[in-house]
């Protein structure tokens, strides 16, 4: 019999074993408070999704996570604010630890924690879990893109919304994926627009699947769902914006057409933003004059946020990074996401007055 490798693993230089989700979870098992938060902020966006609560759901904060002690004090500072809005806005915070990449760059806390390309992944699903036990406990509920299929294993209990990106949606495995998650979750339209991928994504999503995946003791398994019913478009932008009182509607007949809820979401970032930040609050300002209107199909917004304004690359030297700065996407400052989400408040509750 051959004995050599000559025909597998050519190109594996290492491998690593990882502690299992199970352990992982051992380690930093989910507390009460936590669970709490998770089942309030799934039931309530559920809620949402089926028009049994007139509020909207608001995805806010940084483009991703690369700094356990900034994302605290942003969450801080958002607990605060949903407490001023509570009456017209649900608000969950953006806590994405992973980043889908056209070529090279940084991947996400997960990917490599330290940022200094080590990627040490056993330390960053460690860095993830524990910064969402702390954030469910605050009483703050979290949403992130599920991207790898196998970290959903480690970090899902403490979820409450999911999207899968635009360079995803299209992927039988996280269609699939997203049949099993507990959370509701979003789906954006492709990168160049194309809406008619995440219609047939909420279409398999909400349908049983069997496929391969790893159990929490890290054995191969077979998982057989039986299909997410609280999967809804998210509306990014292609070519062009896709968020103006047109698009809507154009998506509203989509989904119609295929028998799908007519709910979605807006990301005011992205191309609707045209990749410009300081646009973010008039994408958002539209969504809400639509809702005064009386649109009723869009039922949450997204924003990308950060203590301070912009983007900036990772430095060599670590020390010099700018606190409160994305390292990815560039991001509006705390205070114009304050002033954006109460004067969007402010304009609903004028509603009833």
């Amino acid at each position: 019999m051959p004995t050599s490798n000559r025909v597998y693993n050519t190109n594996i230089i290492s491998e690593t074993i990882i502690p299992t989700p199970a352990e992982v979870k051992e380690q930093l098992p989910l507390s009460i408070q936590a669970e709490a938060t998770v089942l309030d902020g799934r039931s309530t966006i559920q809620r949402i999704l089926d028009r049994q609560d007139p509020r909207r759901l608001l995805i806010v904060g940084p483009c991703s996570i690369h700094n356990v002690e900034l994302a605290i004090d942003y969450a801080t500072r958002l607990r605060r604010l949903a407490r001023e809005v509570k009456d017209v806005f649900v608000v969950v915070m953006r806590v994405y630890f992973e980043k889908p990449r056209t070529a090279i760059g940084w991947k996400g806390l997960i990917n490599d924690p330290r940022l200094d390309d080590s990627f040490r992944i056993d330390d960053g699903l460690k860095t993830a879990r524990r910064l969402l036990l702390d954030l469910n406990e605050m009483g703050v509920p979290t949403g992130t893109e599920a991207l790898d299929p196998v970290v959903p294993q480690y970090i899902s209990d403490l979820i409450s919304w999911y999207a899968i990106g635009a360079r995803t949606t299209e992927s039988q495995t996280h269609r699939e994926i997203a049949s099993g998650l507990s959370a509701p979750i979003g789906f954006k339209n492709g990168t160049d627009g194309n809406l008619d991928i995440a219609v047939m994504a909420l279409r398999a999503a909400a349908s049983p699947h069997s496929f391969l995946g790893v159990s929490q003791d890290g054995r191969s398994a077979v998982f057989r769902t039986r299909g997410n019913r609280y999967g809804h478009v998210v509306l990014r932008g292609g070519k062009t914006p896709n968020y103006q009182a047109a698009d809507i509607a154009t998506c509203e007949q989509i989904l119609a057409r295929n028998q799908l809820p007519t709910t979605l979401v807006v990301d005011c970032s992205h191309a609707n933003s045209s990749k410009d930040h300081t646009r973010q609050p008039l994408v958002f300002d539209n969504c809400i004059e639509q809702i005064q209107q009386g649109n009723t199909s869009i039922v949450g917004m997204m924003l990308e946020s950060n203590i301070a304004a912009g983007r900036q690359d990772i430095p060599q030297d670590l020390t010099t990074i700018k606190y409160g700065v994305s390292v990815t996407d560039a991001c509006i400052d705390w205070e114009t996401t304050e002033r954006t989400i109460l004067d969007g408040a402010a304009k609903i509750r004028s509603l009833g007055a």
